[in-house]
């Protein structure tokens, strides 16, 4: 991050217990280490670093995933470009898979207020920056100021749809939101949700399948209208299904 000023590293440590943290300190004296007793969850986790980012008065607070690559300058560009507007409220890379290193894991998103689903993009739309309707929670870069107003992540969803849910919620306030395509990170994909042996609930842990089922309806239930609810139901009954189908 050589082309950015004043700016610090924040660890969360969301209750590990393998002996990582000690492994990073040692290694990496600068970073500023946050040790949670208990896992607090990816929001939990990420609000508690927001929290600590916001008392110290940062402009940008930039929230990446422990299981990502990152190439130079990534963050310089998405700097760059929040400067451009005030009504940008947060932006992310173009997020590709760690393997195949080709193939696009999320480019933005669009929400489909008559069903209730968060649509991923897979397909780049522009060369330049373009507006989304959603951006993941794996790669974003907040305006602090933005926060004040919105609020950090909602702890109801502990993990899944939430990053979804604060998108929704930053743009009913008026507030935009992108994607720079030449800013670029990998991620490993479902790598702190799967399991190394298949059990009742195919190869991903169970507890994965009842956050992902909860959340979707509890975003039914806080965006949705009566007459768009019961519209959704079907769909997302069957698109339970399937889910549960492709994870053995």
């Amino acid at each position: 991050m050589s082309g950015v000023s004043e700016s610090d590293i924040v660890l969360v440590d969301n209750g590990s217990t393998d002996g990582s943290l000690l492994n990073v300190k040692n290694r990496f004296q600068d970073i500023h280490l946050i040790k949670n007793k208990v896992n607090e969850g990816f929001t939990g986790g990420n609000n508690i670093g927001m929290q600590y980012a916001l008392n110290r008065g940062y402009e940008y607070i930039m929230l990446l995933n422990n299981d990502t690559k990152v190439t130079t300058g990534f963050l310089e560009l998405l700097i760059a470009e929040m400067r451009t507007s005030d009504k940008l409220a947060a932006i992310q890379p173009l997020i590709y898979y760690m393997e195949p290193e080709t193939q696009i894991w999320n480019a933005g998103g669009k929400y489909h207020a008559w069903l209730g689903y968060s649509q991923t993009n897979y397909k780049v739309k522009s060369e330049k920056p373009y507006l989304t309707e959603w951006i993941s929670g794996c790669a974003i870069l907040v305006r602090s100021a933005v926060l004040e107003k919105v609020g950090l992540l909602d702890n109801k969803y502990f993990a899944y749809f939430e990053d979804v849910d604060w998108s929704l919620r930053m743009r009913k306030r008026g507030f935009e939101l992108k994607v720079h395509p030449k800013s670029i990170i990998y991620h490993e994909a479902g790598a702190s949700s799967k399991s190394e042996i298949k059990g009742s609930e195919g190869f991903l842990d169970p507890k994965v399948h009842f956050l992902n089922v909860k959340n979707q309806i509890f975003q039914l239930r806080k965006y949705c209208t009566s007459p768009q609810y019961w519209l959704a139901w079907p769909f997302h009954f069957a698109k339970f299904g399937f889910l549960f189908f492709i994870s053995w």
